[in-house]
């Protein structure tokens, strides 16, 4: 018996092997552009250090320190554009950062 099912459960496999093959999902190369933006997470202004703040496009040490600064004087910022009175940040450069900033 066991004669006739080796090669029975070996042929069967072999038939399957194709489908199988055809099931495993294929993994595209991710280009340097999408591996930043999924490294980038979202940044809350009112509570984000100077190193995740320095994260942000356009905003490096400087900056960085100038919105904590004005956080610390000010309060909690209440929206995401009332970034734009922390000196040196204006309305292209929270454009630019939208899509990652939150409260």
């Amino acid at each position: 018996m066991y004669k006739r099912l080796l090669p029975a459960l070996l042929l069967s496999n072999l038939i399957m092997l194709p489908a199988a093959y055809a099931a495993i999902e294929k993994v595209e190369p991710v280009s340097t552009a999408e591996r930043a933006q999924v490294k980038t997470q979202l940044v809350n202004i009112n509570s984000a250090s100077a190193e995740q703040l320095s994260s942000l496009k356009g905003i490096g040490d400087s900056k960085a320190k100038a919105i904590i600064d004005y956080r610390k004087t000010h309060g909690k910022f209440d929206s995401i554009h009332q970034l734009s009175n922390v000196k040196g940040i204006g309305d292209k450069l929270i454009e630019k950062n939208k899509a990652v900033l939150s409260l």
